[in-house]
């Protein structure tokens, strides 16, 4: 075991970046660490100590440290300090933080169109759209519910309803609300046909057309391609796979040009697996709140964390109204019963006007059905159960990439949802991998699809929500072959 020195020269902190100086100071240990220069067990040096030789305040330090072990590289032991953790380099190295150039420029998704028709084949293994199984959820139960609320009601049922929803299902989101850090009242809720058609509503009520919109990079490609339909821009920010969004990168963004809105998915994005800490969703608020600019907030995946206690939502630090809170149970209930909720804040007249006119309202027995299962207290004791099997087919996944994989393969470290982001390098062209991997009826989802201008020509984005089978592991393995042969290919051709 030994203890390692650390300097401010190695690390070249400096306070004009985009990235905080903890960030910069947890990043240069967890290069480190991945590169092996601190090994399994090493002590780091006590927070004073690094105080003293980086030449930065303890809450620097403590914050780094922090940020360490939410990356579960680095533990504390009590009396002692903290240590290296002994599985920190049981998994791949992580992707970098992306890089974008803050240009806004309008979306063109036509290319993602075609490629999504191309994976939607029956027989193909969908290892690239971010689809959970129906296996995973309580259909029988939920199907019961569903004739109940038919037979308690056989007329009501088939009537349009409120335009913000049922009242029931209204009651039992702002219940649900709570987990996420929200106190709300029904009144604040609107229902919508998933998570899709509430940050379609937010984008309709927030922006015009040719308007710029703050995106992550990379970003849910099902965002943009409602900013394609609207006819809006993107700006792509540089986006750490663990913690989100660059702070800083946003503020620029915001200084430079008119930016009239902010879109992300808060918790396990989608699709890096990203998860800001409080403190920072705190401080996006308020940076939001000092340029007036609101925050479209896809939350679809917060209840599928793998450890502790669920995130809160951004909204949760809202004060003023300017986040426009979206999900659904689409990704942990039922993707087919179409049901979600938008908390619009201060924009609600503007998204119920938008909403008259697009699909007027939910239809009630689905919204009836989810109140149903939510009152009985059925969700909980599922999503308990359904956590439980996503991180295993992610831990799973993950292994089959460290087997079948090339050994420099980068790949993202969620600790909730179920995709993972891959980074490969030596030239490795996504496209290509989509087009061969189709012949051998797999599906993958190639970078460019998340992003606006085409970037992340080496990256994809793998399904881990599928129940693991011989035939999910055969997949996988084809998957390697086939990057190792594409990889061999460039090498050769380079060569000759």
């Amino acid at each position: 075991m030994a203890t390692i020195q650390l300097s401010r020269q190695l690390f070249a902190l400096n306070s004009t970046s985009d990235q905080t100086l903890y960030e910069q100071i947890a990043n240069g240990i967890q290069g480190l660490i991945q590169d092996g220069t601190m090994a399994p067990g090493d002590r780091l040096p006590s927070v004073r100590t690094l105080k003293q030789q980086l030449a930065v305040s303890m809450a620097t330090v403590l914050e780094a440290y922090r940020l360490l072990e939410d990356r579960g590289l680095i533990a504390a032991r009590p009396q002692s300090g903290y240590y290296v953790k002994a599985t920190a380099l049981a998994l791949p190295n992580e992707p970098s933080q992306s890089a974008p150039i803050l240009e806004s420029q309008l979306v063109d998704m036509a290319p993602i169109v075609h490629l999504l028709k191309l994976g939607e084949s029956p027989d193909m293994i969908k290892l690239g759209a971010a689809l959970p199984a129906v296996e995973h959820f309580p259909v029988n139960t939920l199907n019961r519910l569903m004739g109940q609320v038919m037979r308690a009601d056989p007329i009501g049922v088939h009537r349009y309803g409120g335009v913000a929803g049922c009242e029931a299902m209204r009651q039992e989101a702002t219940k649900r609300m709570l987990n996420a850090g929200c106190s709300i009242t029904p009144a604040q809720v609107i229902i919508t046909a998933g998570a899709t058609e509430a940050y379609y509503l937010a984008l309709q009520a927030t922006t015009q057309p040719g308007d710029t919109v703050a995106v992550e990079s990379p970003a849910y490609y099902g965002m943009l391609e409602a900013m394609n339909v609207l006819g809006l821009k993107a700006m792509e920010l540089p986006t750490h796979p663990r913690d989100g969004l660059a702070l800083g990168a946003l503020e620029s963004a915001f200084k430079q040009q008119k930016v009239a809105a902010c879109m992300l998915v808060s918790n396990f994005s989608n699709p890096l697996g990203s998860c800001m800490s409080d403190r920072k969703k705190a401080s996006l608020v308020n940076l939001l709140n000092r340029y007036d600019v609101p925050l479209i907030e896809d939350d679809i995946y917060g209840d599928i964390y793998f450890e502790g206690d669920r995130p809160k939502a951004i909204k949760a630090f809202d004060t003023e109204g300017r986040v426009l809170y979206c999900t659904s149970v689409s990704k942990t209930l039922s993707p087919g019963l179409r049901v979600g909720w938008c908390l619009p804040g201060r924009y609600q007249a503007a998204v119920e006007r938008v909403k008259v006119v697009s699909s007027h309202v939910v239809a009630i027995a689905p919204q009836l059905t989810v109140a149903a299962f939510f009152a009985n207290g059925g969700y909980d004791r599922h999503l308990r159960q359904l956590r439980r099997i996503y991180q295993d087919q992610m831990y799973r996944t993950i292994q089959a990439i460290l087997d079948y994989f090339p050994a420099e393969t980068r790949v993202t470290r969620p600790n909730g949802g179920h995709v993972l982001w891959l980074e490969i390098g030596g030239g490795f062209d996504a496209l290509e991998l989509f087009e061969t991997a189709i012949q051998h009826n797999i599906s993958i989802a190639p970078g460019p699809m998340f992003s606006p201008s085409g970037g992340f020509q080496n990256c994809l984005r793998l399904n881990t929500g599928l129940p693991w089978s011989d035939e999910i592991d055969d997949a996988m393995k084809t998957l390697g072959h086939l990057v190792k042969m594409q990889l061999a290919r460039k090498i050769l051709a380079h060569t000759l």
